[in-house]
């Protein structure tokens, strides 16, 4: 289950973001971190090496998530995304926020269930809930 890719996490929160990282990092990945989509676009444009997933929560002042995952794949089409959010699969797609099939991730989460979905998203499988 170790990786050694490059995540990009995208969390307004503090203190979800610092545990997110410790725990991907200590499964080996390699992470780039943003409080908003702002300033992970800027992180991102920074970053010469591949990004190889964007894990994006959902809502998020200044660029929310889906607007950043659609910007982000039009300049690396290559990368893979998983978004995460407190609110329901089926509230945030009803809302039309996200489309059904799109890797998403329930918050809270713990560290395992974060780094499990990461490898499963970008071994390209896993399911979309």
């Amino acid at each position: 289950m170790r990786g050694n890719e490059t995540v990009l996490l995208v969390e307004d929160d503090v203190s979800v973001r610092a545990i997110a990282v410790r725990a991907l990092r200590a499964q080996g990945f390699v992470v780039l971190e943003a409080g908003d989509g702002i300033e992970a676009l800027e992180v991102a444009r920074q970053h010469s090496g591949e990004i190889h997933i964007l894990v994006t929560d959902v809502v998020m002042p200044r660029l929310g998530g889906k607007e950043l995952a659609e910007r982000l794949v039009a300049e690396r089409p290559q990368i893979k995304v998983l978004f995460a959010s407190g609110y329901t699969r089926n509230a945030i797609v009803h809302q039309g926020v996200l489309e059904q099939g799109t890797q998403f991730l329930q918050k809270p989460y713990v560290p395992a269930s974060l780094t499990k979905k990461v490898r499963e998203v970008l071994d390209g499988g896993g399911s979309s809930t």
